[in-house]
């Protein structure tokens, strides 16, 4: 059985600000869809933005916690916390 991990209000204002945006909420949903490790390059070449606009997004959906930067040099890969998502939809499930 899988212990469920609660949120504090702050890291849940965080994420649904997070979210509020369409633009993140789409990458989150790429990011997802590929249920692994997704290159940055990946998301870049789906997202009509600049690089400075793409790496905002992603630093916002990083301090939400929704999503893990692992960086290589110049590059960077992406990982979904999903436990994190997860306890976010167990937190609203409940209101």
């Amino acid at each position: 059985m899988a212990v469920k991990k609660a949120l504090s209000t702050d890291q849940l204002t965080r994420i649904a600000k997070a979210l509020a945006d369409p633009r993140r909420f789409d990458i989150l949903r790429q990011i997802g869809a590929k249920n692994g490790i997704v290159s940055c390059s990946e998301i870049r070449d789906c997202q009509p933005v600049t690089p400075a606009t793409l790496s905002h997004h992603l630093k916002e959906l990083e301090t939400a916690g929704l999503v893990t930067i692992v960086r290589r040099g110049k590059f960077a890969d992406l990982i979904l916390q999903r436990d994190i998502l997860r306890a976010y939809l167990d937190q609203l499930e409940k209101i």
